[in-house]
């Protein structure tokens, strides 16, 4: 397998300068926490628009953003749009750690994943990862919760909309009435 993989991006990492975060550190607009960053403090090796199959489900209190999250349904009819960042596993590894909550320095065997199409690495929100494609000869890997029926729906904080409109907007391309429409469905 080449060692380079997508992160299908759906929630307000959509927006590649909220994503950078992630990357190298920092505190994006409208939410309360700063990032480490990864343990290589660069930048995404490409970003493309991605749609995944499923749905979106707004759930959850962020105590980030004060409202609640994107998670992705992959059970679900429909399609999701993502922003695809090319990582190497060290960079996905620590993007799931920082989504945890955790500090970035666990490299996870990303294996299971591209085997089974779906690996739990624990409990938590963020923790079960997926395989929803490939793009350019890679997989594409997203993650979201193992049961999100366990989790309580709710409305997202405006920042947090915000964050996801400039990713729409900016990766897809969509008219301010197209990403109306698109979060208005979920």
């Amino acid at each position: 397998m080449d060692d380079l993989v997508w992160y299908a991006a759906y929630g307000s990492n959509l927006d590649p300068d909220r994503f950078g975060c992630y990357l190298l550190g920092g505190c994006p607009p409208g939410a309360t926490r700063t990032y480490p960053g990864t343990r290589d403090r660069s930048a995404a090796l490409g970003t493309r628009p991605f749609v995944m199959p499923g749905r979106l489900v707004f759930a959850w209190r962020s105590p980030t953003w004060g409202g609640a999250i994107a998670f992705y349904d992959p059970e679900a009819d429909g399609q999701v749009l993502s922003t695809a960042y090319l990582l190497t596993p060290r960079m996905f590894s620590d993007v799931v750690e920082q989504e945890m909550r955790r500090e970035p320095g666990v490299d996870h065997d990303l294996s299971p994943v591209l085997t089974t199409r779906r690996h739990t690495l624990g409990p938590g929100r963020y923790e079960t990862l997926y395989l929803t494609g490939e793009l350019d000869g890679r997989p594409v890997l997203t993650f979201s919760a193992t049961d999100l029926a366990a989790l309580e729906p709710g409305e997202p904080a405006p920042a947090y909309l915000a964050t996801m409109t400039r990713g729409l907007r900016t990766v897809h391309g969509l008219t301010p009435a197209e990403v109306d429409d698109y979060l208005g469905s979920f």
